[in-house]
């Protein structure tokens, strides 16, 4: 059985590929799910999560470009910024408390990105939470 973990890990898939250029890829979302055996209750929060970081991509992008320092949003590697904008909108659109979506954005770029991928995310994503908490 899927948990929420898993669940993530295929959003963080499904943002991947949309900063890819699959653009289409929304209309084979529960069809992906599906295949990863993410249903009922983990592919409804997993659809939660990938519809509401793409209603609300133009403003996490934004946040990002304002939160890397000394860094230019292009460069920012296709699989880091799925797992900073799953985490940005766990942060600023759910009820999940910060430090988990920060920890659990962090788990993700331990996966999937680079060996310096967890430093940068977590140090992106927890400027916004130092930032929301003043």
């Amino acid at each position: 059985m899927a948990t929420r973990a898993h669940a993530r890990e295929a959003v963080v898939g499904l943002l991947y590929a949309y900063g890819s250029g699959n653009e289409e890829i929304r209309t084979h979302a529960v069809d992906i799910l599906d295949e990863k055996k993410i249903r009922n209750k983990q592919q409804e929060f997993a659809l939660s999560l990938f519809e509401g970081a793409m209603e609300h991509l133009e403003k996490i992008d934004s946040i990002i470009t304002e939160n890397i320092k000394e860094w230019d949003f292009d460069r920012i590697g296709d699989m880091e910024k799925a797992i900073l904008r799953l985490g940005f909108y766990e942060i600023l659109y759910t009820e999940l408390d910060r430090a988990v979506a920060i920890n659990e954005a962090v788990e993700l770029s331990k996966k999937f990105g680079t060996e310096k991928s967890p430093r940068f995310i977590n140090g992106v994503l927890d400027s916004v939470k130092k930032e929301i908490s003043k």
